[in-house]
C-alpha cells in the first residue's frame, strides 16, 4: 500500500458517492480502495481514521470494509474492521452512512459484518427515532437487505404480534445487536404507513468527532497560531524570558504528548532566512511556526538532526540554500529529509529541484519531504515552489502538527509501525466516546 500517495488522496478528494436512479454507483476511485484493502486490510482501515480525511472519503472506507469478504483476515484485523466501521457510522452525517448501507444494496453485499453493522446503524444509532422518521423507506431497504426481505418481514410480522424475545428473533435479528430491547419498537416504527406528525427533521450532523474542531480567526496575527508559536514569538520580541520559557516547555510537552514515540531518524533542513522571520504585523509569524515544528519533533523522534541555513532562528539573515542543505542532512543517515522552509530559495533558484532529482540516480533512496511554513492557509504560492517534484505539505497553526505528522512519517518505512501505533491509539479514544454514547442512550 503506498501510504503517502493514499493518505493525501483521503485528505484531498472529496468527491461524493451516487446512486443514480436504477444506474449503477458512482464510485470514482474505487479501484484505489480496492487495492489499499487487498494490500493491508487493517492499516487501510485505521487510515480511514487519520486526521483531516474528508467525510467522504471515510464513506468510501466504510464502504470498501463493508463490500468486502473477510475472508483470510485474521482475527485481530477483523476486530479492527469492526470497530473502524462502528466508529465510522457515528462519526459521519447519516445521510452518508445510508448512502454507503445502499450502495451495498445495489453491489449485492451482504456478509456478516456487513448485517451486523446496518442493522446496528438502524436500530442503535443515538438518532435512530428521528432518522426513521424522516427517512423510512430508505431505512427500511437497508434493514431488508440486512437481513433478506423475507426474514425481515417476518421479524416485523412477529414483533407487530407482540413477540419480543423468541428464538426466532435471536437466531434472525437480536443476536447482531447490542441492545436489542430498544429493537422492537424501532421495527414497529420502520413498518408504520406514516411518520407520526411532529417527528423531528433528519439529523445532518455526525454524532461521534472524529478530527478536534477548529476555530479560525476572523484574522490571523502572529500570536494566534497556537500556543507554542505565540510564546516563541513573544520571547523573539523581549518578553520575560523566564516566564515564557516555563510556558514554552509546557507547551511543547503536551503537543508532543499527542504522538508515539518515532524511532527513526530526522534530518530537518531548516530554513532561518530573513524572509522567514518577515516583517510587520507579520513579523516571527512563520519563523516561529517552523521553530514549534522543530521543537515538537524533537520530542517526538529518537533522533532530530538540524540543518539551519540561511541563519539561525534568533538571527535570521542572509539568503536560503536549501539544496546544500539537503546535502548536507544526508550525512546524517536519516530516514527522512523533512525541509522546512516558506519556499523562498534565491540562492541559485532551481537548485533544491535539480538535486532532489539527482538522488536517485546517485543511488540514494532518502525520502525528502517539503514542509511548507505559510502565514495563512491561503498564502499564495504561485513563487515559493522550489522544488515542484517534492511531496508538499503546508501548515500555519499547530493545529496542523496532527495531519502534517503522519503525512511526514508515512513516506518512510521507520515510518509505518508510528503511523499504525498513533491511529491505533485514535481508534481506542473514539471507542471510549462510541460507548459513552452508546451507554447513554440505553440509559
Amino acid at each position: 500500500m503506498d501510504t503517502p500517495t493514499l493518505l493525501a488522496h483521503l485528505n484531498d478528494h472529496d468527491t461524493p458517492l451516487t446512486l443514480p436512479r436504477g444506474g449503477t454507483l458512482r464510485w470514482d476511485d474505487a479501484a484505489l480502495h480496492r487495492a489499499a484493502h487487498t494490500l493491508d486490510a487493517e492499516g487501510y482501515a485505521l487510515l480511514g481514521l487519520a486526521p483531516g480525511v474528508r467525510p467522504w472519503q471515510r464513506a468510501r472506507v466504510l464502504l470498501q470494509i463493508l463490500a468486502a469478504t473477510q475472508a483470510g483476515l485474521d482475527e485481530r484485523t477483523r476486530a479492527v474492521q469492526a470497530r473502524v466501521a462502528r466508529v465510522l457510522t457515528l462519526a459521519l452525517p447519516p445521510a452518508h452512512v445510508i448512502t454507503v448501507l445502499l450502495a451495498l444494496r445495489r453491489l449485492r453485499a451482504n456478509h456478516k459484518h456487513t448485517t451486523r453493522t446496518a442493522l446496528r446503524f438502524v436500530l442503535e444509532h443515538p438518532d435512530a427515532d428521528a432518522l426513521i422518521a424522516a427517512r423510512r423507506p430508505a431505512l427500511v431497504d437497508c434493514f431488508e437487505h440486512a437481513l433478506g426481505k423475507a426474514a425481515a418481514r417476518g421479524c416485523a410480522r412477529r414483533i407487530a404480534g407482540g413477540d419480543t424475545a423468541s428464538d426466532y428473533l435471536r437466531r434472525r435479528l437480536l443476536r447482531f445487536l447490542t441492545d436489542p430491547a430498544a429493537a422492537p419498537a424501532r421495527v414497529r416504527a420502520l413498518y408504520r404507513e406514516a411518520p407520526r406528525a411532529g417527528e423531528r427533521a433528519v439529523p445532518d450532523e455526525p454524532v461521534l468527532r472524529v478530527d478536534a474542531a477548529r476555530e479560525r480567526p476572523p484574522t490571523i496575527t502572529a500570536t494566534n497560531r497556537g500556543d507554542i508559536a505565540a510564546t516563541l514569538v513573544h520571547l523573539y520580541r523581549g518578553g520575560p524570558a523566564e516566564d515564557l520559557y516555563a510556558a514554552l516547555g509546557r507547551y511543547v510537552d503536551a503537543a508532543a504528548a499527542e504522538f508515539p514515540r518515532f524511532e527513526g531518524t530526522v534530518a530537518l533542513v531548516q530554513d532561518a532566512s530573513a524572509s522567514m522571520r518577515g516583517y510587520g504585523d507579520r513579523e516571527w509569524a512563520v519563523l516561529s511556526q517552523a521553530a514549534a515544528l522543530r521543537m515538537v519533533l524533537s520530542q517526538v523522534c529518537a533522533r532530530l538532526e538540524v540543518v539551519e541555513v540561511g541563519g539561525d532562528e534568533r538571527a535570521p539573515r542572509g539568503a536560503t540554500d536549501l539544496a546544500t542543505g539537503v546535502l548536507d542532512a544526508l550525512g546524517a543517515d536519516p530516514d527522512l529529509i523533512a525541509v522546512v522552509s516558506d519556499g523562498y530559495e534565491n540562492v541559485f533558484p532551481g537548485d533544491l529541484a535539480r538535486v532532489v532529482a539527482t538522488l536517485p540516480h546517485a543511488g540514494i533512496t532518502t525520502p525528502v519531504v517539503f514542509c511548507h511554513a505559510l502565514f495563512t492557509g491561503s498564502d499564495d504560492l504561485a513563487l515559493r515552489r522550489p522544488a515542484p517534484s517534492l511531496p508538499e505539505r503546508g501548515f500555519w497553526h499547530q493545529d496542523d502538527f496532527a495531519e502534517l505528522l503522519p503525512w511526514m512519517f508515512g513516506h518512510c518505512d521507520a515510518g509505518a509501525p508510528w503511523l499504525r501505533a498513533a491511529l491505533h491509539a485514535r481508534l481506542d479514544v473514539l471507542d471510549r466516546r462510541a460507548d459513552g454514547l452508546t451507554a447513554g442512550l440505553a440509559a
